[in-house]
């Protein structure tokens, strides 16, 4: 089974669980992004779902990528405008992405520590977090030259 098939069925059984549907629409945007494996821009996934669909509309991508950030089946990459699919729906705490700038891999950290100082300092200075979106741009392992490995 691959990874895509993987979160597609673990989406399946967390939208049934929370009583949300996960329609055909939904399911093919998630089952894109998570096929890509880097960030994927919503104009990208409208070129390809109107293939498939012909009444595909920008409305109609952007309220599916909203339930899919709704739900934590998928990020957003702030720095990118693109969308990335969450290695671990199930994972309620926050999150960290490394970015490659090269080949635009993914990599999806929990590393729950970090955005709970990161709160505790926010709110000892009187500010309420309601996101946090930590990025970290660089080169992957396979994208490094070969002095820097």
């Amino acid at each position: 089974m691959t990874e895509a098939n993987t979160l597609l069925q673990q989406a399946e059984s967390q939208c049934h669980t929370r009583g949300v549907r996960f329609t055909p629409i939904r399911r093919r945007v998630l089952e894109l992004i998570a096929e890509n494996g880097g960030g994927l821009k919503a104009y990208d996934l409208l070129d390809q779902l109107s293939t498939e669909h012909a009444a595909a509309r920008p409305p109609t991508v952007y309220r599916a990528l909203d339930f899919l950030i709704e739900q934590g089946l998928v990020h957003r990459i702030e720095s990118q405008n693109a969308y990335v699919a969450c290695a671990c729906p199930e994972h309620v705490h926050g999150f960290q992405l490394l970015i490659c700038r090269h080949c635009g891999y993914v990599e999806e950290l929990h590393l729950d520590e970090i955005s709970h100082q990161l709160a505790a300092l926010a709110k000892r200075q009187g500010f309420n977090v309601e996101r946090q979106t930590i990025e970290l741009q660089g080169l992957c392992q396979n994208c490094r030259p070969a002095s820097n490995k």
